[in-house]
């Protein structure tokens, strides 16, 4: 039997005169690009250009969408009201998905960013309203998420189609959530050493958590985060890995060949 996996990044996370990331770099490595909406990070013209060379590039876009928090980019939990987070989700990925049109393609899923993701994994009435968001705005777009999150159940039970991610590049605790950024063991650094942990968890559906215990993933995407120093020789050397090692990369949503 083929394996398959998606690899996906985090991108369009400049804003104005303030570059993040390489972009271009990463466009041409990943299958799924999380594309920043303007309220964690991004603007008008960053939006336009990394979908201009998403759809170049064959790589499906998606909204990663998040709290209205550029500067905390995305990462401090807001205790915003349910009926208006789902209208900033609204708000977001139709923002994105003008972008994505002009560039001939469209939004092909959505993905919490920062704060919000983590927050989904418990919160009842913010993972009710991101998922009415996207259920409103379009039920057959697929959300991508962190496996056991309360925020893919929800979207399940809503009818959704739930994807479930790895992270490439985080620890994880023996709980299988992400261990704090705070935290001096949260990161890694290694490429070569994360890529050999990805092949693991393509082909055997678990990793090994921050004190040794095995976390069961059934991750059917990899995430790198753009932002991170060292992001584009991370992807690189996974990619490179997974393909040595005869796993298909592709996007979960694709509609042709593996690129």
């Amino acid at each position: 039997m083929t394996v398959q996996i998606d690899l996906n990044a985090d991108l369009g996370e400049g804003f104005g005169r303030w570059p993040l990331g390489d972009d271009d770099a990463l466009l041409g490595i990943v299958t799924s690009a999380n594309v920043a909406c303007g309220f964690h990070a991004g603007d008008p013209s960053v939006l336009r250009r990394v979908c201009d060379r998403a759809a170049e590039n064959g790589v499906a876009i998606g909204a990663q969408v998040g709290y209205r928090d550029l500067a905390g980019f995305g990462r401090r939990f807001i205790d915003v009201a349910p009926d208006e987070l789902t209208q900033d989700v609204i708000y977001q990925i139709g923002a994105l998905e003008a972008f994505a049109r002009v560039a001939g393609t469209r939004v092909r899923y959505v993905k919490p960013h920062g704060a919000l993701y983590h927050a989904l994994f418990h919160h009842e009435e913010q993972a009710a309203a991101v998922v009415a968001a996207v259920h409103a705005y379009d039920p057959t777009l697929p959300v991508l998420g962190l496996p056991g999150s309360l925020w893919l159940r929800r979207a399940g039970e809503a009818g959704l189609a739930t994807v479930k991610e790895a992270f490439v590049d985080r620890n994880y605790t023996p709980e299988g959530t992400l261990v704090p950024r705070g935290e001096s063991d949260a990161t890694l650094t290694d490429p070569e050493a994360i890529a050999r942990r990805c092949v693991g968890i393509a082909t055997t559906g678990r990793l090994e958590a921050v004190d040794g215990t095995e976390v069961t993933t059934g991750a059917d995407s990899l995430c790198v985060h753009g932002d991170t120093d060292g992001a584009v020789q991370v992807a690189r050397a996974v990619r490179a890995a997974l393909d040595e090692g005869g796993i298909t990369v592709r996007a979960f949503t694709h509609e042709g060949p593996p690129r």
